[in-house]
């Protein structure tokens, strides 16, 4: 709307305004229709000024020369030809925002030179020529604030992305430890009561136990995790952030699932950030589920060292393997990102008797 706005109020201003100034000045030319003309059309060629900057200046330039050249009244003349500058300069332009300073300067000097009008003294044509300076440098300061606004602008929208993308990562890697250790718990425990329901039917029930335990643990977490997806107030049953504090649940849990789990603690047990705290519990408990998944093991030692330093986490398990080298999946590439993103190392390694190693470092 203030598009259409300005063009209109400026050119009532100008005509009004112009015809107000010339009740004083005797020594220039009278008003007339060509005055009006020229008034109205640097007035109103503003409708384009966004859209076509450019050409809007040149016209804006020629009418305002041509007025000059014919000596009408001093008055708000140049307000166009001053927007029409800025705007130029402003939208990037700058080559002909100075163009058309300079054109309108030169002309006007070498104009009246060339129609043989009266001249200014050097004094004069020195203080124009440095007015219109000056109005190129203020239009090249606000060109160069809109520049630092526009640039700030695009640097927060693209760390508002960049912290999303990275929050969507963090979830969805809880949304793969949870699933893959519920599901991975509820597989051996549902094996192991397959085979003893019809031959041990009385032991069958603690498998069965352990998969409604896991199975309910599960939907606990995954609507916990939902519903910081949806943002929603539901008041949807929650657990506090998981943390180191949780692992001796871990391990019970885990020896129900047929994996005898030994945790063994260095240094004074302290709180820890809670980002570092997270990041340990999950590392621990994905590393736990690759081997009831994957590990042909009945053991596994946790190591938890509180160093000044760091955290260091130490996973062995006593399987067997017939490759050296083993093989990385979704579940150990997830645990690297975890350490590397805290700054820390994650290193996956075969020890001597034939387990899996994992060692992870996390800086306090």
């Amino acid at each position: 709307m203030r598009r259409y706005t300005l063009p209109v109020v400026l050119a009532v201003f100008l005509v009004v305004g112009t015809y107000g100034a010339a009740r004083g000045q005797t020594d220039r030319q009278h008003p007339d229709a060509l005055m009006v003309v020229l008034l109205l059309i640097a007035a109103l060629a503003l409708f384009w000024r966004s859209t076509h900057p450019v050409p809007v200046l040149w016209v804006i330039a020629a009418a305002t020369l041509v007025y000059m050249l014919r000596e009408y009244p001093w008055g708000p003349v140049v307000i166009p030809f001053v927007i029409a500058v800025f705007t130029t300069i402003r939208l990037g332009h700058r080559s002909a925002g100075w163009a058309g300073l300079i054109s309108l300067y030169v002309g006007h000097v070498g104009g009246r030179l060339i129609l043989g009008l009266n001249q200014d003294g050097i004094y004069q044509v020195l203080l124009v020529g440095l007015c219109f300076c000056l109005l190129g440098f203020v239009a090249e300061l606000f060109r160069a604030h809109r520049d630092r606004v526009m640039a700030a602008a695009k640097t927060r929208r693209e760390e508002e992305l960049r912290r999303a993308g990275e929050e969507r990562l963090r979830i969805a890697q809880e949304l793969h430890d949870v699933v893959a250790h519920h599901i991975s718990l509820i597989n051996v425990q549902a094996s192991t009561a397959l085979h003893l329901v019809d031959r041990q039917p009385e032991q069958a029930a603690p498998a069965l136990s352990a998969i409604k335990d896991a199975s309910k643990e599960a939907l606990v977490e995954l609507r916990s995790i939902v519903g910081i997806l949806r943002q929603s107030d539901e008041s949807a049953p929650r657990q506090p952030v998981a943390g180191l504090d949780h692992l001796d649940h871990l391990v019970s849990r885990t020896k129900r699932a047929g994996l005898d789990v030994h945790k063994i603690v260095h240094g004074d047990p302290r709180p820890l950030p809670t980002g570092l705290d997270r990041a340990a519990f999950r590392i621990i408990q994905e590393s736990l589920t690759n081997v009831v998944r994957h590990a042909k093991a009945t053991s596994a030692t946790v190591r938890i060292q509180y160093g000044e330093q760091a955290l260091v986490l130490q996973i062995d398990d006593n399987g067997e393997s017939l490759t050296a080298q083993p093989q990385e999946g979704n579940g150990i590439s997830g645990m690297r990102e975890r350490a590397t993103a805290l700054g820390g190392t994650l290193t996956v390694i075969r020890t001597p008797a034939g387990g899996l190693r994992i060692t992870a470092t996390l800086p306090v």
